[in-house]
């Protein structure tokens, strides 16, 4: 099944919903970063387990802000003019975190296309699901102790993807840090959230949005919104992400606006057909409903089949 914009909500409603402002675009990247640098300086400030956890959290949570605004901006929403919009997302999103704009474009752009379909190639990070909630369990013990980005950061090298950019921008980032009197803010509250929280997030997001769906066919059940507090946004669902079923629908829409194309949509009575959850706890129990055992008895199965 195919849906049009205009078959969801009338022409003056999509038209508004495609305004873009650079304004917002550049406070959005300034406020990630206000919010890293003040974690640093809280916990500069009043050094205690608290501040130093709260910090690690927060410092996170913007990390996958920047990575969330990187993919605005593979979609030209971050800025009106394509040459900005890509430096800035480049130098100031995605290059800190690790990532690449030029590489994760033509492969976003690819999902959106074929959206839980064979040749969606984020199918990987949802096909498996639901799983056991031992699984789930052994999978963040892997993403808090770092085990998942030494996997992912070494594969990036062996592939060099990312990696002079990378470097760059996270050298520019000690070298200011240093400036000021403070290097081992660099370490301990940019790449340890960076190899634990940011890792952990990024897997919650990632079964949030296309995990566990009820219709891989259906464009309003394919994709998920999952609705979230003032709390879970600030750590884990930062710049909107949580609505990724606006996002799909509306590939046009900034991140910022997404809220109003849902609001718009409830207005216009598709509340009852949307995949909507309430929060990402219930995301994470229907993603976990596998029962003890059932996994065991599905690989003999498949193990079975090949003999």
């Amino acid at each position: 099944m195919v849906l049009k914009p205009s078959d969801l909500l009338g022409p003056e409603q999509v038209q508004r919903l495609r305004g873009k402002s650079n304004v917002v675009g550049a406070l959005l990247v300034l406020h990630a970063w206000a919010l890293i640098l003040g974690s640093m300086a809280l916990f500069v400030w009043w050094p205690n387990p608290f501040t130093f956890l709260l910090a690690v959290m927060v410092i996170g949570g913007r990390q996958l802000g920047l990575a969330i605004l990187m993919h605005d901006a593979a979609h030209g929403l971050l800025f009106t003019n394509r040459r900005v919009n890509d430096w800035v997302a480049t130098w100031l999103c995605a290059a800190p975190v690790f990532t690449t704009l030029v590489l994760y474009r033509p492969y976003h752009l690819q999902h959106h296309r074929h959206t839980q379909q064979a040749e969606d190639p984020d199918l990987g990070l949802s096909a498996a699901f639901p799983i056991t909630r031992k699984s789930l369990w052994r999978k963040i013990v892997r993403d808090i102790t770092g085990q998942t980005a030494f996997t992912r950061r070494r594969e990036q090298f062996q592939r060099g993807i990312a990696v002079r950019e990378g470097l760059i921008a996270n050298a520019i980032l000690w070298a200011g840090l240093a400036a000021a009197g403070y290097w081992w803010l660099y370490p301990v509250l940019w790449l340890l959230p960076l190899a634990t929280w940011y890792q952990l997030v990024s897997r919650i997001r990632n079964i949030a949005e296309h995990a566990v769906v009820p219709d891989n066919d259906d464009p309003l059940r394919n994709t998920r919104t999952t609705y979230a507090n003032p709390l879970i946004r600030l750590l884990v669902a930062p710049y909107w992400v949580n609505y990724h079923l606006e996002h799909h629908l509306f590939m046009f829409v900034p991140c910022w606006r997404l809220p109003q194309a849902h609001r718009a949509l409830l207005a216009a009575g598709r509340g009852e057909a949307m995949e909507l959850k309430p929060g990402y706890a219930a995301v994470l129990r229907s993603a976990t409903s596998l029962p003890p055992g059932t996994a065991r008895k599905l690989a003999a199965n498949r193990a079975a089949q090949h003999i």
